[in-house]
């Protein structure tokens, strides 16, 4: 394995790298849960207050992955193990590019869909602020509510609809890149999953429990 710093992650990439997915994770979470339990006056109170929060890990999303972003293109990133066949470095260009836009249209569509300020669900107006993790008023993206009712319906439903959609696709690429670094880790035997996961070692190949 190559120990040089061009083989590695830096610090700040591993660590957003993580608190990232843990976000993303807890979001799909929450709207998974949110938009049930909403239509029961049971727990009607707990998912607007789950709701708000949903909305404040979004955003910390968005703003973290241009962070992620900017890391990204300003920084050298470690190269794909040699050993790995064309179609599959592509492939694996491909998914982080993928989660690099997802990162970003998932919670900016959300945005766009609260400052719509009209619920898809009841076909009415219902402007909801936006307060961050209850410390200070997010402001909505101006001119959607500036719309007539026909058109304001019209953005939320498809900002709606584009919002569940990027999620599941979040879902599926997710169970994808866990898949590949298992696979890398297992299988491959390479230090693909270490260089986010430091503490971890790569399993020893047949080459070294000959020698």
């Amino acid at each position: 394995m190559n120990d040089s710093a061009d083989a590695r992650y830096t610090g700040a990439a591993i660590i957003l790298h993580w608190v990232i997915a843990a976000a993303i994770i807890a979001m799909i979470i929450a709207g998974l849960w949110m938009t049930k339990a909403i239509d029961d006056p049971k727990s009607r109170i707990l998912a607007f207050q789950v709701f708000q929060l949903h909305k404040s890990l979004g955003l910390t999303i968005l703003a973290l992955s241009v962070v992620r972003l900017v890391l990204r293109l300003t920084h050298k990133v470690p190269p794909l193990p040699a050993a790995m066949a064309m179609w599959e470095k592509l492939a694996a260009r491909g998914v982080h590019i993928a989660f690099y836009v997802i990162m970003i249209a998932m919670p900016l569509t959300g945005w766009l869909y609260v400052s719509a300020g009209w619920s898809v669900d009841q076909g009415h107006a219902f402007n909801v602020p936006t307060i961050w993790f209850g410390l200070f008023q997010v402001p909505h993206i101006p001119g959607l509510m500036e719309l007539p009712d026909a058109q304001r319906a019209s953005a939320a439903n498809l900002l709606a609809e584009t919002h569940e959609k990027i999620a599941w696709a979040t879902i599926a690429l997710l169970g994808l890149h866990v898949l590949a670094a298992l696979k890398h880790h297992i299988v491959n035997r390479d230090d693909v999953l270490t260089r986010m996961l430091p503490f971890l070692r790569p399993l020893p190949g047949p080459e070294d429990k000959s020698a």
